[in-house]
């Protein structure tokens, strides 16, 4: 999944060029280029799919010159990630009735690549064998309120692999206090945003628990991998809304599972979930760029242009970024107020900066 516009990742993430698309980690790979060589091993290239915003479709092929096009699925609007799953589900099972599928956001971080691969391919073996749902969770070592939490139970099955086990419930992003009594018990995950499944049981549960979907994108079976699929989809995606697919199917279905998963991941989607990620220099500050002098500056996050000189005095605990020709300085502890400024500045300034 591609087309998200990361705006808490402003000013470097712009509506225009998303965070998707951009080396945020001075690796030399795009977030994207990296999760699509995270599958290599996993499944061949010809299986992997990208589906993303139409307005993306060029940054797509410029990042990912070996994907064949048809395998960019071009969504009209953005409509949140349960009409994503539902198209790309349906297409793919109108292709191969006996898929089994992950699917990942293209801007997470995984930094444990082998422990990932067979963690996906453990769940692999159930999804194909079972009509059930599995996600990964992410075992927490903090109690982080900017994760939503999975609730899980001992499985009633017998299973080959002990780190799945039953969904019991799904969190909303929690208060700290409640983020430290989810902690402390011991059977709260992280949800990844992660899933594995067979099309034929993602197609089972939005046809059981959101039908309204199902029968949109059920409506397009005999259009799929054919000339006619862009006007379905425009239609398609004018009369259904906008909906995540935990609200739509995830916190209803009863045949979900999750993995228990230690793969150093961060889904980075924010200034400050990237800190702990870069190298610290002198004083915990993290820094990408080439030129930045920093002086009685302790725990910032500096993001600039290479050919930037940048000298910075007396910050304790701020984002520093430059990009295009904005600068945003901010205090760490308020960078969930980042999209209010990017709002502002769009009401106030007008498109072009956002």
């Amino acid at each position: 999944m591609a087309g998200g516009v990361g705006s808490r990742f402003w000013p470097m993430s712009k509506t225009n060029h998303p965070k998707q698309f951009l080396d945020i980690l001075g690796t030399g790979r795009t977030l994207l280029q990296q999760t699509f060589d995270r599958f290599e091993g996993i499944c061949p290239p010809e299986n992997i799919y990208i589906v993303t915003s139409d307005q993306y479709k060029e940054l797509v092929y410029q990042q990912l010159p070996s994907i064949a096009k048809e395998n960019v699925l071009l969504e009209p609007s953005r409509k949140n990630t349960a009409p994503c799953i539902a198209y790309a589900s349906y297409k793919i099972h109108k292709k191969n009735p006996n898929a089994v599928t992950v699917v990942a956001p293209s801007d997470h971080l995984i930094t444990k690549e082998d422990t990932f691969k067979k963690a996906i391919k453990s769940c692999f073996t159930k999804a194909q064998s079972e009509d059930c749902l599995v996600t990964l969770g992410i075992t927490p070592n903090r109690p982080d309120t900017g994760y939503g939490y999975i609730q899980f139970v001992e499985s009633p099955v017998k299973e080959k692999d002990k780190r799945i086990k039953k969904v019991k419930t799904f969190a909303e992003k929690p208060e700290l206090e409640q983020a430290k009594v989810f902690v402390q018990s011991g059977d709260f995950l992280w949800n990844s945003g992660i899933f594995i499944w067979s099309t034929k049981s993602i197609i089972n549960a939005f046809e059981k628990h959101d039908a309204e979907i199902a029968q949109i994108f059920k409506d397009g079976i005999e259009f799929y991998n054919t000339p006619q699929e862009k006007d379905f989809l425009k239609k398609a995606y004018s009369v259904c809304i906008s909906n995540s697919i935990d609200y739509s199917v995830m916190e209803k279905a009863k045949n979900v599972y999750v993995r228990e998963s230690l793969i150093g991941w961060s889904d980075l989607g924010t200034w400050g979930s990237l800190y702990t990620h870069i190298k610290h220099s002198e004083g915990n500050n993290a820094i990408v760029g080439k030129n930045v002098m920093m002086y009685d500056s302790k725990n910032c996050i500096v993001n600039v242009a290479k050919d930037k000189l940048v000298v910075i005095q007396g910050l304790h605990d701020y984002i520093v970024v430059e990009a295009d020709g904005i600068l945003l300085i901010c205090k760490k502890t308020n960078e969930q107020q980042i999209r209010n400024f990017v709002n502002d500045v769009k009401v106030q300034k007008g498109d072009k900066f956002v």
